[in-house]
């Protein structure tokens, strides 16, 4: 009972000083939380993160008046700088004038109205018309054979206007609308490879010499959940397009249909994505008179990327591709990997996974939130490597 009592005692003893000990080091800890605190200062955005800011909040609510115009005027004329003037109206509806110029002498002019989404974000429309000259446009054949004439060059202009209206039943879902005319004018070629009427004829070139007009109408079906078409991150996209060509004059009607699905896949807290997508682009009369110029296509920043632009031409067309993203900055930079793989042929029951050509490379994409500001790229194809240059995503 002695040496019992006197544990007790002696444990008792231990008490206050234990208790003692751990308030000293929780005053301690308070003590140097107060003094981090007192030092502290707030987060100082870095400049690269200010300017990307400001892009964001100016393509957000871009100011009327003259601005610095840049994009593509038709596949493969290389990135095109310009400037145009705009004007706000109505809760963020606005007209548009603006030009583009490139370094291949490619030229477009357009002007547009568009209202923004109107009846609580559940329909909208706009109005747009122009006119782009495109001298050098590459043409190698019909199909992906390799032991064709090679390229040769011809020169398209077009004249356009349409009217396109969109509507969200559900946030999800689209369906959108456009109807247009469409007016085509081919010429000889210019540039470093010969013209087109030197190299191919009215069977290897459907519709060589003629310059058709049409009366344009298209569908769209789709159940979207992206935060923007322009850059996405996650969500997915799948649609279905009708598109009916009535031909005026002498030129003659043709229909295709194109499906499309795209996911993206975040990983890790989204700093990782996966992306993937599949295409399939179809005419749909086997006596449909479509010229070559209008026939899917593969070969451009945005299908095949390791091919040049319009590469491979022909009535249907195939397409796969699978990215590997990396996100270091969320309001600023991608890094991605890529394999695209696809093809073009005469008959729709050639649509299948056998004989694809394909392509892998990778890139940097700088973007806002809802929108990809510059993307460059180094794509390789069986053909050798190119270098993309493009203010869009892939896909």
């Amino acid at each position: 009972m002695r040496m019992t009592a006197s544990l007790l005692i002696a444990w008792g003893l231990t008490l206050p000083s234990s208790a003692w000990a751990q308030d000293t080091r929780a005053e301690e800890i308070a003590a140097k939380q107060k003094a981090k605190a007192a030092t502290a200062r707030p987060y100082e955005p870095t400049r690269f993160e200010k300017i990307m800011t400001r892009l964001e909040e100016n393509l957000a609510s871009p100011p009327s008046g003259l601005y610095p115009a840049f994009g593509s005027i038709y596949p493969g004329g290389g990135l095109s700088l310009g400037a145009g003037y705009r004007r706000f109206y109505r809760r963020e509806a606005v007209w548009d004038v603006h030009g583009l110029y490139s370094l291949k002498n490619y030229k477009l002019v357009e002007a547009s109205a568009r209202t923004p989404w109107q009846g609580g974000g559940r329909y909208a429309y706009g109005v747009t018309g122009g006119w782009l000259d495109a001298p050098e446009v590459g043409y190698y054949g019909l199909g992906g054979d390799d032991d064709g004439p090679g390229r040769a060059n011809y020169h398209l202009s077009q004249s356009y206007a349409a009217f396109d209206a969109g509507m969200r039943p559900t946030a999800w879902t689209r369906l959108l609308g456009e109807i247009g005319y469409d007016d085509f004018e081919t010429r000889e070629g210019r540039g470093r490879a010969p013209s087109i009427d030197t190299l191919y004829t009215p069977s290897t070139a459907p519709g060589l010499g003629s310059s058709p007009a049409y009366i344009r109408t298209e569908g769209t079906a789709a159940i979207d959940w992206r935060v923007s078409p322009g850059y996405a991150a996650r969500g997915g996209y799948y649609g279905v397009t009708l598109a009916n060509y009535a031909g005026t004059g002498d030129s003659q009607a043709f229909q295709r249909v194109r499906g499309e699905a795209i996911q993206h896949v975040p990983l890790l807290h989204g700093n990782w994505v996966i992306s993937l997508r599949g295409r399939v682009e179809t005419t749909l009369d086997d006596d449909d008179a479509v010229p070559y110029f209008l026939l899917p296509q593969l070969g451009s920043g945005t299908t095949l990327r390791g091919y040049p632009t319009g590469r491979f031409r022909d009535r249907h067309s195939i397409l796969t591709s699978a990215e590997f993203r990396w996100i270091p900055n969320r309001l600023g930079m991608d890094m991605a990997i890529f394999y695209d793989a696809g093809k073009v042929t005469r008959d729709r029951a050639d649509l299948d996974f056998d004989g694809l050509k394909s392509d892998w490379g990778f890139g940097a994409r700088f973007h806002l939130a809802t929108s990809t500001l510059l993307r460059i790229e180094a794509a390789r194809g069986s053909e050798g490597w190119r270098l993309i240059f493009a203010t869009s995503p892939p896909f």
